[in-house]
């Protein structure tokens, strides 16, 4: 459609010069009632996927005339109710229907093919988006057609609810060890982050909080089952397991930010609660490790508490708690519990501490990966054998001695009781 120009001649002479002004023309209601139902029309058939026929340019010059002669409230109320009355009459029936059959499948569907027909229907509203949706700051055309799809579909009645429970039993078969399809979890998960409009609202109030609660009880549950079934050692590959599942599973087919939620939630229902259980189990903790000299036990222990913030803190204590007895032991065993304190070899003593000393230190290289609060509870621990003894620096002296007359190799470790 074009729109006519006025004509007028600028002075009175023949020499003058004629200057063209454009004016827009009136539109009467009967013609933009018109244009409407033209445009109308032409979106119902982009729903209906039979768009080949239809001339863009002559819609979106259409769509441009009536926002251009402030019809602009009309072409958005229009599409409003064109949308949503598509949505209820055409759209919600089929996704019902599929409740007991293929829901997922045909929601994905549904949700396709609305957001492809949305893109079509905003190209040719462009002129709308640019103009009247700025000056009447309201939600641009595709915009529109995502929260329409919201709240007539997703949010309707029990299908949120429905969606919801299917991708959670969906999840929960899956950590039974079940196979699903994930591409539809994906796609429901990516629909839920896209109708959000640049937030995670509609994805974290429809899924996510759900999902994490859920998988907290599961994960307290399943905690009670391995402590219960399961030594220390076995405990944490089992939790390793879990950690690794559930960070794939995340980035599979969840939003990427949920993976540091479930993780979080897994430290904290199956390490945090449980970390003192898992030290200190009787046969098969941290003693149980250090005793039998189970570097990997202690290295996968070491590297599962590390994820909690005190976890390592747990562990040390633990660890000072069996180291003090053991120095201890060994002063009472080296000294016959003499009052004295003197042992009946100052050399054989030191030499016992040094064993000792050099006992942690492997584990604090091999299993502790030389981690600073290892490295000062093992010291402080020893500092704390040495003065049991008043005469310690004394019996090191002689220990030394010792040493340098049977050559400079011997002295291996000495310093570090110094």
């Amino acid at each position: 459609m074009s729109i006519p120009n006025r004509t007028k001649k600028d002075g009175g002479g023949s020499g003058g010069k004629m200057r063209i002004r454009a004016f827009p023309m009136t539109m009467d209601e009967k013609y933009v009632q018109q244009i409407w139902d033209l445009l109308k029309k032409a979106i119902q058939e982009i729903q209906r996927k039979n768009n080949s026929g239809l001339s863009f340019e002559e819609l979106y010059r259409n769509a441009y005339t009536m926002v251009l002669h402030k019809h602009g409230d009309k072409l958005y109320s229009g599409l409003r109710e064109v949308v949503t009355e598509h949505l209820r009459n055409s759209v919600r029936g089929e996704v019902l229907e599929s409740l007991t059959g293929r829901f997922l499948e045909t929601l994905n569907s549904a949700w396709t093919d609305h957001t492809t027909a949305m893109v079509m229907i905003r190209d040719i509203l462009m002129y709308m988006d640019r103009v009247y949706v700025q000056q009447q700051s309201v939600d641009p055309v595709y915009h529109l057609g995502l929260n329409i799809f919201r709240d007539e579909i997703i949010r309707y009645g029990s299908l949120g609810e429905h969606l919801r429970s299917t991708l959670l039993q969906m999840i929960a078969a899956e950590r039974r060890g079940e196979v699903i399809n994930r591409m539809g979890v994906k796609n429901a998960c990516q629909m839920l982050m896209a109708l959000g409009v640049e937030s995670r609202t509609v994805y974290e109030e429809d899924f996510e909080n759900p999902f994490l609660q859920e998988s907290a009880e599961f994960f307290r549950s399943e905690s009670q089952k391995f402590l219960g079934e399961n030594s220390a050692s076995v405990y944490v590959k089992k939790v390793e397991e879990r950690i690794a599942e559930e960070s794939e599973r995340a980035k599979l087919y969840l939003d990427k930010s949920t993976e540091s939620k479930i993780l979080a939630v897994v430290d904290e229902e199956l390490i945090t609660k449980h970390m003192n259980t898992i030290v200190e189990m009787e046969n098969s903790g941290i003693i149980h490790m250090l005793d039998n000299d189970r570097i990997e036990d202690l290295k996968r222990l070491y590297k599962l508490l590390k994820r909690v913030p005190e976890g390592l803190p747990t562990m040390t204590t633990c660890m000072s708690r069996y180291l003090r007895q053991k120095g201890e032991a060994l002063v009472n065993e080296q000294t016959d519990g003499q009052s004295s304190g003197t042992p009946k070899n100052p050399i054989t003593y030191i030499q016992a501490l040094l064993n000792l000393k050099d006992q942690f230190d492997h584990f604090l290289y091999q299993a502790f990966d030389n981690d600073k609060l290892f490295k000062q509870k093992i010291q402080s621990d020893f500092e704390y054998f040495l003065n049991l003894n008043a005469k310690s620096p004394e019996f090191l002296s002689l220990y030394i001695d010792d040493k340098l007359k049977k050559g400079m190799k011997a002295v291996r470790g000495m310093t570090s009781l110094a």
